[in-house]
């Protein structure tokens, strides 16, 4: 199967799997249901070729498939008869115009669930990611994550709420997990490739769904903009062997200043409205970045007054984490590894590979280059992006170099 057949299935299935749900309900089953249209089109597709509407084909195989399962049930006859006057005739012909998707999304984050529940059922319906890809982003066993993701399905299915039905509750849910499907594009957390580009492309299209549903929401308007201000760089952060170019060595005549006019323009309007939450301020920190024509002309006291901030409304290591960066441009690499040194016992990132890449890069600043080859090292070990173990063990061996006395 070719990379731009498989992009489609892959960009298909939730609107697949949302005519379904809306139709049957039964979340398990349609989506069983929708798995083998796909493989059906990923068999068929490439000798007979993409049909006119493979939206329409796809929803119409996967519709015969749930119906014949259900005819053929007969454990299940009560709840084949609630499906019934659907399975007398031919499945109706899908809507031209309507994505389920965003549905298919807050359904997802059901108010039954439990959080990571929501975004592990998120990310494999609505994100298409694999079970591992998730269980990867929660570090935790795939078959925990499986199990968790069963369980999420047989919730939904016994939980009685109706399709569409898309609670303010499950905002916040759903804000996190397309943050989190954006995140996985950007930076894959397995796999030879350091980006998934359709993965970022979905959130950002959903989010502009979002966005025109909830036009007054400023956590929306700031998770686009971050979306929008970090997918910029995109082009400039892959060098053409596959590995990663960090931010201050990207050449930024290849970011893309249409993305970067239209974040700065929704963060701008979106921040005076208040209050001023997390996505807003990460979104402002990725402005001020933008901003900059080079990586010397960066306002670090700016970004470091906005990570305080972000402090403040978000505490967690992971923001402390990033904060170090900043301190270290202001205030120098000393003070920014005694704040780091603040957080490297907290179990949530104790054994994160960016704790270790990012003392290392604290530790080449200060000078100590032995230290901070051990560290990249250690980071290389325990990251699972290949792109970024190559880079980490090779710029770990370029500092070995420059600590061997000469």
């Amino acid at each position: 199967m070719t990379r731009d057949l498989e992009d489609l299935l892959r960009e298909l299935t939730p609107q697949v799997l949302g005519v379904l749900v809306r139709r049957y309900g039964r979340f398990d089953a349609c989506e069983d249901a929708t798995q083998e249209a796909l493989l059906r089109a990923a068999t068929r597709w490439p000798v007979d070729g993409v049909p006119g509407n493979p939206r329409g084909w796809l929803v119409t195989v996967a519709a015969h498939r749930l119906l014949d399962e259900l005819r053929g049930e007969q454990a299940r006859r009560r709840r084949e008869d609630a499906v019934m006057p659907a399975a007398s005739a031919e499945p109706p012909a899908p809507e031209p115009d309507r994505d389920d998707s965003l549905d298919l999304l807050f359904l997802c984050c059901h108010p039954a669930l439990s959080t990571p529940s929501q975004i592990a059922l998120t990310l494999r319906a609505v994100g298409g990611l694999t079970t591992a890809q998730i269980a990867a982003a929660f570090l935790v066993p795939e078959a925990t994550m499986a199990q968790r993701i069963s369980r999420a399905k047989q919730t939904i299915r016994t939980s009685g709420v109706p399709f569409g039905d898309a609670g303010a509750d499950r905002l916040g849910a759903v804000l996190h997990v397309l943050y989190l499907i954006f995140n996985e594009g950007y930076t894959a957390t397995t796999g030879p490739d350091l980006t998934v580009p359709r993965l970022s492309d979905e959130a950002i299209r959903l989010m502009r769904s979002l966005r025109r549903l909830l036009p007054r929401d400023g956590e929306v308007a700031g998770l686009l903009a971050l979306m929008l201000l970090t997918d910029a760089r995109r082009l400039a952060r892959v060098r053409p062997d596959g590995s990663p170019v960090l931010l201050a060595d990207q050449d930024r005549s290849r970011w893309d200043r249409s993305r970067i006019a239209e974040g700065i323009a929704l963060i701008t309007e979106a921040l005076p409205e208040g209050p001023v939450g997390p996505y807003q301020l990460q979104a402002a920190i990725a402005a001020v970045h933008d901003e900059a024509e080079h990586i010397d002309a960066t306002d670090w006291p700016q970004i470091l007054g906005l990570y305080e901030l972000l402090e403040q409304v978000e505490p967690g290591p992971m923001v402390t984490l990033n904060r170090t960066v900043a301190v270290a441009m202001v205030h120098g690499p000393a003070a920014a590894l005694d704040l780091l040194a603040t957080v490297e016992s907290d179990a949530r990132l104790a054994r994160h590979h960016r704790l270790f890449a990012t003392r290392a890069h604290l530790l080449e600043l200060a000078g100590d280059h032995a230290a901070a080859a051990a560290d990249y090292r250690e980071a290389a070990r325990r990251t699972t992006s290949l792109p970024e173990r190559r880079q980490l063990t090779v710029h770990a061996a370029e500092l070995d170099g420059r600590s061997r006395p000469t």
